[in-house]
């Protein structure tokens, strides 16, 4: 049995007159309309895209229990 943490993200701000980079970002995690939430598996480099854009976004933890 192994736990799998996954991370809940929801875009909740416009990235309309933001940096091109944070566009970018919010592209790559998968979000594109307000209220989009998205679920990805945990891991540095996603850790360090949604710090970048973390005054447009909310997350939330899950964590998934496989047997």
């Amino acid at each position: 049995m192994s736990k799998i943490k996954k991370i809940e993200i929801k875009l909740v701000k416009s990235a309309i007159g933001y940096n091109f980079k944070q566009k970018s970002t919010l592209e790559a995690l998968g979000l594109k309309k307000i209220n989009q939430k998205v679920t990805k598996n945990y891991n540095d480099a996603l850790c360090g895209m949604i710090n970048k854009v973390r005054h447009l976004v909310e997350t939330k933890e899950l964590s998934w229990v496989i047997f």
